[in-house]
């Protein structure tokens, strides 16, 4: 691989600060914040020996945190960008065994990491994969919209009338959307478009375009809440630079 490893540094914490149950798990890369309200809830966390269901409750690093009767380590904090190619499935497992992202980046890091957000199967591009919950729930949850962009191939040319009312807005089965902003991406073939988005609606670039009688043959998404695919070539991975990651985590992107 000749990967060089990044060595993040962590973001300051006190040792003698208790942290709400919920965080310390999404620190350590057992889920999303959302996610451990609903395990805490369900009597799977145990703190020190005892269950505990109470959201809200807070704990210190240093006490005996277990998840489904394993121990809950702080672990190391990894950023993975995946050029993720066409045929592969944006999950941790699949129960109809076909081939995951988790398949590309396995070398990565002994940690366990995970996709944030999801693309298609057939859909490539950038994928960040991180065991970093407090930072997935902030590029996932709607309230954070990100910035996405996204170079897609039709089956046939698309009209100028038809990229101005993707721009103004069309009415989808469970509401308006419209892109931020559109355009050909290519001089001389009007198949190809480039579309800016903020929505996180599933399938939602796919479904504008289905909406207007076109197929979709390739979508390709080439910018993520400030990341791009550039230097890695399609099915490998990189380390994202200590600047990408505080770039991220203060939220320093549109």
């Amino acid at each position: 691989m000749g990967k060089k490893r990044v060595e993040y540094k962590e973001e300051d914490f006190d040792p003698t600060h208790p942290v709400r149950l919920n965080k310390f798990l999404a620190n350590a890369g057992v889920c999303s914040r959302r996610d451990a309200d609903k395990y805490i809830q369900a009597g799977v966390v145990s703190v020190n020996g005892v269950v505990v269901t109470e959201l809200g409750t807070k704990v210190l690093r240093s006490d005996v945190v277990l998840f489904h009767d394993n121990a809950v380590k702080i672990e190391k904090k990894q950023y993975v960008l995946l050029n993720k190619p066409k045929g592969y499935v944006t999950t941790s497992e699949d129960p109809q065994n076909r081939k995951t992202v988790m398949d590309l980046v396995r070398g990565a890091c002994p940690e366990r990491i995970y996709p944030v957000g999801r693309l298609d199967r057939n859909t490539t591009g950038v994928l960040l994969l991180t065991n970093d919950g407090e930072m997935a729930s902030k590029l996932t949850h709607p309230k954070f919209l990100k910035k996405k962009i996204y170079h897609v191939t039709l089956d046939r040319n698309v009209t100028a009338a038809d990229l101005r009312q993707i721009a103004e807005g069309i009415e989808l089965e469970d509401g308006s959307i419209k892109a931020d902003a559109i355009e050909y991406a290519s001089e001389t073939d009007k198949k190809q478009v480039g579309i800016e988005i903020h929505s996180g609606k599933n399938r939602i670039v796919r479904r504008i375009f289905d909406h207007l009688g076109y197929h979709v043959v390739k979508l390709d998404r080439v910018y993520f809440a400030g990341l791009t695919k550039k230097n890695v070539r399609r099915g490998d991975w990189r380390y994202l630079t200590e600047k990408e990651v505080n770039m991220l985590r203060m939220g320093a992107y549109e």
